[in-house]
């Protein structure tokens, strides 16, 4: 063993007792099966990585973090960080020899070591709208985790369960309310008689104007956004002025976005009331 790890060998050390029969660079399925060997049996790979498994958010993250019972005394070490815990996840997804946690715990251990409020909303809006977590098993593993870390996650949560299912719409809700513009109704059902005409971003009725935040992160195809486009032609058919917004310009030009909400929503009241029904968001 020494002389297969010794410098310039073929063999490598990726974590303590753990080696690699080649050289080069590990890949990132070899960094995960060494942090599973290293955290034993029943360990159980969450964070960054899990979330690239199910499909919601890629991950370029060399560390790999690992669930481990709280009778573990390991430490971390190199790139595996161990998350000793008293709950490890009931539901385990298997590839192979690698063992991963359930989207819900994923997003939650991932958010708890995310320090901006853009990231953790990013992260819970993702695995929300691809699907892939619905908000009350989010809920649940906020309340049975650690309070520490939590704080971003429950503001997150919160607005994702209001009926805002991305960053940029949740930056749009910010701009909205620094502003003092009136409190518009967050991704309702809009329907003309029985014909559902879309589900805007933001929604004034009063005024009969929609606010919708166009970003193509949030539309897993091109026919996701052929048919945002179609929703936005028949809202506008239907006499709804509605009003175009890039995630830059809601992050970087609020004043001037916040002044045309504005201008939309005096001209809107300035004509007959359209006879549009709104409808909760699902």
């Amino acid at each position: 063993m020494r002389h297969r790890i010794r410098p310039g060998g073929p063999w490598q050390v990726l974590l303590p007792g753990i080696y690699l029969s080649s050289t080069g660079t590990p890949t990132a399925a070899q960094r995960q099966m060494a942090g599973v060997l290293f955290g034993g049996p029943l360990s159980v790979i969450t964070g960054p990585a899990a979330l690239a498994l199910h499909g919601i958010r890629p991950s370029d993250d060399e560390m790999v973090d690992v669930l481990v019972p709280l009778t573990l005394r390991r430490q971390n070490v190199a790139f595996l960080r161990l998350h000793r815990t008293s709950d490890m996840p009931g539901l385990i997804f298997p590839v192979g020899q690698l063992r991963f946690a359930p989207p819900a715990r994923a997003v939650a251990d991932t958010v708890r070591g995310l320090a901006s409020i853009e990231d953790v909303r990013a992260v819970v809006a993702a695995a929300v709208q691809r699907g892939k977590a619905v908000v009350w098993h989010l809920a649940a593993e906020l309340e049975r985790g650690p309070v520490h870390g939590s704080a971003l996650f429950r503001l997150a949560l919160s607005e994702v369960a209001e009926g805002v299912r991305s960053s940029a719409e949740a930056d749009l809700r910010t701009l909205i309310k620094r502003a003092r513009l009136p409190e518009p109704i967050f991704n309702p059902r809009l329907f003309a008689g029985n014909a559902f005409l879309g589900s805007p971003d933001a929604w004034w009725p009063d005024a009969g104007v929609a606010g919708e935040v166009d970003s193509r992160e949030w539309h897993l195809s091109p026919q996701d956004w052929e048919r945002t486009l179609a929703r936005q032609t028949r809202m506008s058919a239907r006499g709804i002025i509605v009003l175009h917004f890039t995630p830059r310009q809601v992050r970087l030009g609020p004043r001037a976005v916040a002044e045309e909400i504005r201008s939309a929503l005096q001209a809107g009241r300035g004509r007959p009331a359209l006879r549009i029904q709104a409808r909760p968001a699902r």
